[in-house]
């Protein structure tokens, strides 16, 4: 007790005071900074409720009535931007910039305008005001798009979006079935391109075509002598201000875009989407964060996915519903850094690809033992706040450690979101930390709208892909062949509600392959229920798998031109959902393997020659040039394979008795072999 008196009544040294004084004052400081935890709007044990027939519905919900908008004043896509308009305060709307310069604005008011110019310029060319007038638009993510999309909106018309990446015959396809009189195209190129079809004599129905940028006069030659006129999208505007029309605004059920999804095999098909689709699934968004981090007027979202794809479009709905920004990227996905730093994003709609090199690039850069250690720290450190709800970029740990990636993507970002694919459960718990944001997954597919599940705010797991949107119901069902039984709570995943499309265009038959007649959405996929209400993705029904990327990939159309490489007697083509390329599996035939070695200098038994990096080398060479020859994409070309010298059969289990591959048997069974392959590989 003496002792203990002592210590207490003895003066402490002056160093030792100001240490007290600065360790007190630092907790004092962490107390009043530290930010509000984010409070889960519901259970995060019961994210889902059972309903009738075995479909769950949103927890957010207060009864089974399905949300179909959010704002009484915004359920379609031109009244959610008029909503826009007014609650920014006819705000900036849409920024671009040149290279190595500040973005530039245009406001609500003047999109607007714009947009009531165009269309009236459009019905000045023939165009009618009405749901069944098809307007295409070729180009890449830009103002102009924006503008062209409401001037569909704004007169009732459908706006059809066209991309490079659907290639030259899709475009002609598309064209043509849509019945596209007009279009829209930002660049010169891409006018030619339509025009090339239009001097073969395969879209005659193309009568107009109009460009945001200048043409020179040996395009407007070409577009005269095959009867199509070229028009320059700032004639067409004031051609329509002279001529203007009064807005004639859709009703929810009216069509608003058709997508047409890229598929695996055979010509892209037409997803039809009302305005009530896509505003239901924005709606949805907008419900589950209305008490935890709603967008807001002062949002900046930065638009680099393609606006061609529905969930760059959804993202946008969101943002013009509640009065922000959207800034548009330079195009280039090599600048995109370098247009984040210049406008300082809040909002940030990505892919797992993208995702996966910033967490590359984050941990490449612990390269020596301490920054190593630092780095854990750090992560294990911020992620014990992000459990508790708490997400920031202004601890110790975000200023000497992850400070200059945030950085990199302006600083300012408190919202991502990811879809298209899977993300690496480790990769988003660590970027969670690491970013110190809001990281939420969506899953979907075109058909319903770009999404049917959703991260909820505050949930910090991952491995799943959220509970069901507010606007639709999901239910499983048995897939027998594959033994996913719904009694176990798994089978293929099925939607219904207000964000499902209608339907494909002019294909009943594969409409009714994806609706069923209770008008359930089959997704394809395989489910699974998690104790907690939420949902994981754990298979895929048909041999059809989405890459790293987002593009499909059916691996039989791939094996099917591959087989024809001599030395090929059986292939197995494989791709992970995680990563952006495909590998394969190959057994050569033992009658043509000698001598097509023999021309490389190479001489041994069968065995030996399968082990040879040369032979492999060579037979990767052969099977990817009959890939070129045979038009498959950059993407679906292997990237590396594993030479197997014995075949595939019935007898090993591998084959079923018609001959065809038993693809989860097989991916078993070369599992490490496939592992060595992706190791190898740099995405």
């Amino acid at each position: 007790m003496c002792c203990l008196l002592t210590f207490l009544f003895t003066p402490l040294p002056t160093s030792a005071i100001f240490t007290l004084i600065a360790i007190g004052l630092t907790a004092f400081f962490y107390v009043l900074t530290k930010p509000k935890a984010v409070h889960p709007p519901i259970d995060l044990k019961r994210q889902s409720i059972g309903t009738q027939g075995g479909a769950r519905r949103s927890a957010l919900l207060k009864d089974d009535t399905l949300l179909s908008y959010y704002y009484e004043d915004a359920k379609t896509l031109y009244e959610v931007f008029m909503r826009g308009l007014r609650v920014s305060g006819n705000g900036d709307c849409l920024g671009y910039r040149k290279p190595n310069q500040p973005y530039q604005w245009i406001t609500y008011r003047q999109v607007a305008d714009r947009a009531e110019n165009l269309g009236s310029g459009f019905i000045k060319k023939g165009c009618k005001a009405s749901p069944e007038q098809y307007i295409g638009i070729f180009s890449q993510n830009r103002p102009e798009v924006v503008i062209a999309d409401l001037a569909c909106f704004s007169y009732s018309m459908v706006a059809v979006p066209l991309y490079d990446t659907l290639g030259a015959e899709a475009i002609v396809f598309i064209v043509n079935t849509a019945d596209l009189s007009l279009v829209v195209c930002d660049k010169p190129d891409k006018a030619s391109v339509l025009l090339c079809n239009c001097e073969k004599g395969l879209t005659p129905g193309l009568k107009i075509i109009v460009t945001m940028e200048e043409f020179g006069d040996d395009l407007k030659e070409r577009a005269v002598k095959c009867g199509v006129e070229l028009l320059l999208m700032k004639d067409l505007e004031y051609l329509g201000k002279e001529n203007f029309k009064k807005p004639v605004p859709p009703s929810p059920e009216d069509l608003s875009v058709i997508c047409f999804t890229s598929g695996t095999t055979g010509d892209p098909k037409g997803a039809m989407l009302t305005h009530k689709n896509i505003v239901a699934d924005a709606s949805s968004f907008l419900k589950a964060t209305e008490s935890t981090i709603a967008p807001v007027a002062s949002d900046i979202e930065i638009s680099y996915l393609p606006m061609a794809h529905l969930f760059e479009r959804v993202v946008q709905t969101v943002v013009f519903c509640s009065g922000a920004k959207v800034g548009f990227s330079q195009g280039d996905i090599r600048l995109l850094t370098d247009d984040m730093q210049a406008l300082r994003p809040t909002v940030f709609p990505t892919v797992p690809r993208l995702l996966n090199r910033i967490y590359d690039k984050i941990q490449s850069g612990a390269s020596t033992p301490t920054k190593k250690f630092l780095l854990d720290l750090a992560t294990t450190c911020k992620f014990a706040e992000v459990k508790k709800g708490i997400n920031r970029n202004d601890s110790v740990w975000d200023k000497f450690i992850f400070k200059k990636v945030q950085d990199t993507m302006g600083g300012r970002v408190r919202l991502i979101v990811t879809g298209a694919a899977p993300i690496s459960p480790n990769v988003l718990t660590f970027l969670r930390a690491a970013l110190g944001t809001q990281i939420f997954e969506g899953y979907g597919q075109t058909e319903c709208g770009a999404a049917c599940s959703f991260t909820t705010p505050g949930d910090w797991t991952a491995g799943h892909v959220g509970a069901p949107l507010p606007c639709n119901l999901l239910k499983l069902v048995d897939v027998v062949d594959m033994n996913y039984f719904t009694s176990n709570g798994e089978g293929e995943v099925c939607i219904k509600g207000p964000n499902v499309f209608g339907g494909y265009l002019k294909d009943p038959e594969k409409t009714a392959e994806a609706i069923d007649e209770e008008g359930w959405l089959h997704t394809g996929d395989i489910g699974k229920w998690l104790p907690n209400g939420t949902l994981k993705i754990i298979d895929r029904k048909k041999n059809i798998f989405k890459l790293a990327q987002g593009e499909y990939i059916a691996p039989e159309k791939i094996e099917n031109v591959y087989v024809h490489s001599a030395p090929v007697a059986q292939v197995f083509v494989h791709g992970d959902s995680l990563r952006s390329s495909v590998v394969g599996v190959i057994v050569p035939d033992p009658e043509v393997l000698p001598d097509f070695a023999l021309k490389l200098g190479v001489r041994s038994s069968f065995e030996e020659l399968c082990k040879n990096s040369a032979v492999k080398k060579a037979i990767l060479e052969d099977m990817i040039k009959i890939g070129k020859k045979a038009g498959l994409k950059s993407f679906e070309q292997v990237k590396d394979i594993y030479v197997h010298p014995e075949m595939l059969s019935v007898e090993n289990g591998l084959l079923t008795p018609t001959l065809k591959a038993k693809r989860a048997e097989v991916a078993k069974y070369f599992h490490s072999q496939i592992d060595d392959l992706y190791a190898k590989i740099q995405d």
